[in-house]
């Protein structure tokens, strides 16, 4: 019962920073990738199966994108062509 509520909470932690980085709020790149990490150490140690590790193999490749369109329109905006 413990690991499910703890990766509720990672689940929780980690879309909660990815709705901060979409709405362009500052430290909201960073706040994601500690999110993800934090969630693969625990799938790691809590031997995380099933649903819980699918939905971390799903997540990851979407939070990764996401900072990396950030950081896009963060370079484009502060070198403007």
């Amino acid at each position: 019962m413990q690991n499910s509520r703890r990766t509720g909470q990672l689940k929780d932690e980690v879309y909660r920073q990815m709705f901060r980085l979409e709405e362009g709020r500052p430290g909201a790149k960073l706040g994601v990738a500690l999110a993800l990490l934090r969630a693969w150490i625990a799938a790691g140690s809590e031997c995380a199966r099933g649903q819980d590790a699918d939905w971390l193999r799903k997540v990851s490749p979407l939070c990764l994108q996401m900072i990396d369109a950030a950081e896009k329109a963060a370079a484009a905006t502060a070198c403007p062509q």
